[in-house]
């Protein structure tokens, strides 16, 4: 069946529908990995959006467990070429069928490079996924033009507190409570790793449930959207700033410290989506290999020095990627250090993590 990518600067790509028929429209991004592709299926982050895979061929080993989350959150898929048949030991089913369990609506066949020029050049924008070979595209550029994320913080959050004790054989270490943004497993997993105990909470739980729990320290989870939406949870994580309690903060959870600390924030032209992006520890110039998915990031001419100052640097853009704060036990980073697969050069913010809440006990 024919499947039709429209955007809202006018141009149509023409391809194939995969997964489910049904018609969307998102804001279209693209994610330059060239592996792992489930882990971004299955990402939190991408909840309100439609991800286009600049990688030519899409879903060769199937679906296999390696899964952020239990199920895929973004709007839409857009691949160049769909493996038909893959092939691993480890295989369980097919994009295809796994995309239409979940009622989300893809394409494949497009000139995926076309696309991700266009969206460079003139930076993100909202589209539609549609199988109407009659669509009236006078009628949908102002629908694409009015299209919004909202607030997807509320769709991917979990809905009750939950506990999950450190793992295997890994020394004891501390109490770590999660406030769970669109927390991927492996922020989890990698604290747990590491002997922790971790205690998930929703995203609008309060501060004062939180601390009242006494916990050793705190992480703010990644998730989807713009930050300033979360107008809420900002406030309340303005008070676990000014507890004494250590916090470690990932993607949006770094962005929502910022903003209730008095930065400010921005959309950036086309963001930053892959498992190549090079960044800069400023204390001791050295360059690791992150795992990034963010539209947005802190303004750091807003900074107040007295409160933050820069931690990291994206080698290829200038933007910020990480904060230290002033007299806090608190870190935060832009790039997604527990990103599995993909580079772990940076899996050692865990460790200062744990060290910053006294190290093993």
């Amino acid at each position: 069946m024919k499947a039709f990518l429209i955007l809202e600067d006018g141009n149509v790509f023409t391809g194939t529908s995969i997964g489910s028929t049904r018609e969307v429209i998102s804001e279209i991004v693209f994610n330059t990995s060239m592996t792992g592709y489930l882990e971004v299926l299955t990402d939190p982050s991408y909840a309100g959006q439609a991800v286009v895979m600049t990688y030519p061929l899409i879903g060769n080993y199937g679906i296999t467990p390696d899964m952020e989350s239990g199920r895929p959150w973004p709007d839409g898929y857009i691949v160049r070429e769909l493996s038909r048949m893959p092939s691993n030991f480890r295989c369980e089913g097919t994009i295809q069928d796994f995309l239409a369990k979940y009622d989300i609506p893809g394409i494949a066949g497009i000139d995926t490079r076309a696309l991700t020029k266009i969206l460079r050049e003139k930076g993100t924008m909202n589209g539609m996924i549609t199988t109407n070979e009659n669509y009236n595209i006078e009628e949908i550029i102002p629908k694409l033009k009015a299209y919004t994320t909202g607030n997807v913080v509320d769709k991917v959050t979990c809905t009750e507190k939950r506990v999950l004790k450190k793992q295997g054989n890994a020394p004891e270490t501390k109490k770590v409570a999660l406030l769970d943004l669109g927390a991927k497993r492996n922020i989890v997993q990698s604290l747990r790793e590491r002997g922790c105990e971790v205690t998930v909470y929703p995203a609008h739980t309060s501060a004062e449930e939180i601390l009242a729990a006494n916990p050793d320290g705190i992480m703010l989870s990644n998730g989807p959207g713009d930050p300033k939406e979360c107008k809420e949870i900002i406030a309340e994580i303005r008070k676990l700033y000014e507890s004494d309690t250590p916090i470690f903060a990932i993607c949006l959870g770094h962005q929502l410290m910022a903003l209730a600390t008095g930065a400010d924030t921005h959309k950036m032209k086309y963001g930053h989506r892959g498992g190549n992006h090079p960044v800069k520890d400023l204390a001791t110039n050295r360059v690791y290999i992150s795992s990034q998915n963010h539209g947005y990031v802190v303004d750091t001419d807003t900074l107040d020095p007295k409160v933050a100052t820069p931690a990291f640097v994206n080698v290829n853009d200038g933007t910020n990627e990480g904060l230290s704060y002033v007299g806090k036990n608190i870190f935060t980073v832009q790039f997604h250090p527990e990103a599995c697969p993909g580079p772990q050069d940076s899996a050692y913010l865990f460790d200062r993590f744990i060290n910053m809440m006294g190290g093993a006990k």
